[in-house]
């Protein structure tokens, strides 16, 4: 029996979910057909291809939809959840996106065929918000790209020339600026010990935000020492995290959380929210705050930049950890998933 990928991630920018789609697919095409638009269609557009043309594309095998939307109806199904973040926290998110996607999760969850979880923190999600036979999940976890274990000086000084980083040392922050990312209270929490900070250390934030999707993160000013670089382009993303003092991932939630293991593999001490998914990928490997407690946040910061001894701890045991994940292993585990389905559809 064919396998078919829904191919639709390929008109959006690459975010996270795309990153993982697009690492993945690319693995597997060997043994797949990618079924896409023949033109970039997002919105309403995207959405009507996706339960119209998609189904008559794939109907004669399988269908793996990478990014937790697909074919509601007759479609021979595996589908990847990364979060429930629509379903959990639609307040997040711009009210019509919160439904729609709100309402496609829900009937892909008792759908599917097959439901591939990115953590066992998604995996609880669904069998708690829609009682999801435990045996119809499979978790297989991100990976990180090699790229991130090799990052050179000349990496690390492009990235900075290139965005034009302020002189100095720097913490970085990666994530789109939307609410769940947490932005409001880091700001916070910086402006708080900033002072307490050699005046030569800088916070980098690097990301940017679909306002078609999310709701702003109630940002209007930002402290001192602040530096904004907008979107990165991947190029960029090994030399910028290599070159940063510590990683900061405040982070309200995250189905899986792949930036600290980025972070991690560039040899980067991490300091993470103690939510939700994080905790399970990074392990004992990064240093833990309360995300909700901007006190908290303050004292983790301070406690990194002071500490030398903590800083290269954390780098080793950062780059053991994220030596653990790998797109290779992720994309076999995947097409394992969709042959036994494909096997048993015969």
């Amino acid at each position: 029996m064919n396998i078919y990928i829904n191919g639709r991630f390929r008109s959006h920018k690459m975010t996270g979910v795309q990153r993982v789609a697009h690492e993945i697919t690319s693995r597997l095409t060997d043994n797949a057909r990618i079924c896409q638009p023949q033109r970039k269609l997002r919105g309403w557009r995207g959405h009507l291809w996706e339960q119209t043309v998609l189904p008559r594309q794939s109907r004669d095998g399988i269908l793996w939809s990478p990014c937790a939307s697909g074919p509601v109806n007759g479609v021979r199904q595996v589908v990847t959840f990364h979060d429930l973040f629509p379903v959990d926290s639609p307040h997040w998110y711009k009210p019509a996106y919160a439904s729609w996607h709100g309402f496609i999760m829900r009937n892909l969850a008792l759908s599917a065929s097959r439901i591939i979880a990115v953590s066992e923190y998604t995996k609880r999600r669904l069998i708690e918000r829609f009682s999801v036979d435990p045996s119809k999940i499979t978790v297989i976890h991100n990976g990180v790209d090699s790229k991130f274990f090799s990052t050179s000086h000349a990496a690390v000084s492009g990235a900075r020339a290139a965005l034009q980083l302020p002189p100095g040392k720097y913490l970085l922050s990666v994530g789109s600026l939307e609410p769940r990312k947490n932005l409001k209270r880091l700001m916070a929490a910086w402006e708080n010990v900033a002072a307490e900070l050699p005046s030569d250390v800088w916070l980098v934030v690097s990301g940017s935000c679909d306002e078609n999707v999310y709701k702003n993160a109630g940002l209007k000013e930002w402290p001192a020492r602040v530096f904004l670089t907008g979107h990165v382009p991947d190029e960029h993303l090994p030399g910028l995290y290599a070159g940063s003092l510590g990683f900061v991932y405040p982070s309200l939630a995250e189905g899986f959380g792949l930036p600290p293991l980025e972070a991690m593999a560039c040899g980067v001490p991490v300091l993470t929210s103690d939510a939700t998914a994080l905790p399970e990928v990074c392990s004992s490997a990064a240093l833990y705050f309360d995300p909700t407690n901007t006190d908290d946040l303050s004292r983790t910061i301070k406690r990194l930049v002071d500490n030398k001894d903590l800083q290269r701890k954390l780098s080793i045991l950062g780059r053991e950890r994220a030596a653990c994940f790998n797109w290779e292993r992720a994309a076999e585990q995947t097409l394992h998933v969709l042959r036994t389905i494909a096997s048993a559809a015969h």
